[in-house]
């Protein structure tokens, strides 16, 4: 058991996989839904504070990384998750649209402090290859923290919608206090003067392979595409959502209470999904063969397409917890297939995690570009409209995958 000594780097890199999961998903359970029913934000506030997010992330994703490299990892988690739990504890007590907007740029900030860190610095005090188990024990512990908060936050949010958020975000701020006492960093070796050029020039040099790659790979040039598109179409329908299911359904009708019990138990439901489709996709062999991640993934664009139509023209309770609960978990399997596809047309290993930078921050493009006018036609015509549209801009991939499967053929 001297493994999980309280300060064993191991156990200490689980315990906040656990935490983080479980106070972002107590959290998360309620906070879409305060925003619409008690901050009272209309369907183009509840798009911008999603595209504030996205912006934030994008800009400060690089000087935060730097920092975590140059000074410290265990600094910049402790600055993050402050962070973090500080917007989110605001954002709980001040019902406003200045706070809510407060709370997204301290989250995006927070984020970057945290992305990355966290196993930058579990690598380093453990190595590589005890690390690579890290990462998979840390996930399923994060799973189960997912699992553990929702039905807690229903509790606590059926008595007070906003008190999940608050109680969150102290939470986070416990955190914050916990690694700065608990966490050792005993391997972390700053990048000195002439390392910071070398690793900056690195960084460059990678970044002019990642062009030149891509104008000569055709797979590479779609899979980047196809991230935009299906970044253009997410943003708008992650925050509207619950708006147009309320609106349009006999939930309008229920108390706070009531839709505090009914949204906590659809996420229960679409996690508990997520996890067996994961499941079942890990056992199988269609990691193998990227003919069949190309057809799993065109199947689920589809399935995506049709169910975004649906959901943005039905009227009744079950067909939209029906299509919402199809969206999401088809999300869910579509993630790890993407990033499979990805890691094989990687020409070289040392520039991975640049490649997959860059399709994270070309989805943010997607969706900093797309929300704002998802929201406008959410705000002149009606969130059903806005719906539709998220559908259209995700129809090009259809076309898309089409094209790769034909020149895979080929």
């Amino acid at each position: 058991m001297s493994s999980f000594n309280r300060k064993d780097p191991y156990a200490v890199y689980l315990f906040t996989c656990f935490l983080s999961q479980l106070f972002f998903t107590f959290i998360f359970t309620v906070n879409l839904l305060y925003h619409v029913q008690v901050v009272k934000l209309d369907p183009l506030q509840l798009v911008l504070v999603g595209t504030i997010l996205e912006l934030t992330v994008f800009l400060f994703e690089i000087p935060t990384g730097v920092l975590a490299d140059l000074k410290s990892r265990k600094l910049s988690l402790v600055i993050g998750y402050f962070l973090i739990g500080f917007g989110f504890m605001m954002e709980g007590i001040f019902p406003l649209f200045a706070a809510v907007i407060f709370s997204q740029i301290a989250w995006g900030i927070g984020y970057t402090f945290t992305s990355g860190a966290q196993q930058a610095w579990i690598a380093d005090e453990i190595g590589e290859e005890r690390a690579s188990l890290a990462f998979i024990r840390g996930a399923k512990f994060g799973k189960l923290g997912q699992i553990i908060a929702i039905p807690l936050s229903i509790l606590t949010g059926y008595f007070m919608i906003h008190l999940p958020i608050i109680i969150g975000g102290i939470c986070m701020l416990g955190l914050a206090i916990y690694l700065l006492f608990f966490m050792e960093e005993k391997n972390f070796k700053p990048l000195r003067a002439g390392e910071r050029i070398s690793a900056w020039n690195s960084m460059k040099g990678n970044m002019k392979k990642i062009v030149v790659y891509s104008k000569a790979s055709f797979l590479m040039r779609m899979l980047l595409l196809i991230a935009l598109f299906i970044g253009l179409y997410s943003e708008g329908f992650d925050r509207l959502w619950m708006t147009h299911f309320i609106d349009v359904s006999a939930l309008a009708s229920l108390s706070n209470e009531k839709l505090v019990l009914f949204m906590g138990g659809l996420q229960f439901i679409v996690v508990i999904l997520s996890f067996s489709a994961l499941h079942f996709m890990n056992r199988s062999t269609i990691h193998l063969n990227l003919r069949h991640i190309y057809v799993a993934l065109f199947i689920g664009s589809s399935l995506i397409v049709a169910s975004l139509i649906g959901f943005a023209f039905s009227a009744f309770v079950v067909s939209l917890l029906v299509f919402y609960v199809l969206i999401e978990v088809t999300r869910q399997v579509m993630y790890p297939l993407e990033d499979i596809w990805l890691n094989k047309i990687i020409p070289d290993a040392s520039t991975r995690a640049t490649f997959f930078s860059v399709k994270g921050q070309v989805d943010a493009i997607g969706q900093i570009g797309g929300g704002p006018i998802i929201g406008v036609i959410a705000s002149r015509f009606a969130v059903k409209t806005a719906i539709f549209a998220s559908a259209c801009f995700v129809m090009p991939v259809l076309f898309l995958y089409t094209v790769v499967l034909k020149k895979d053929k080929a």
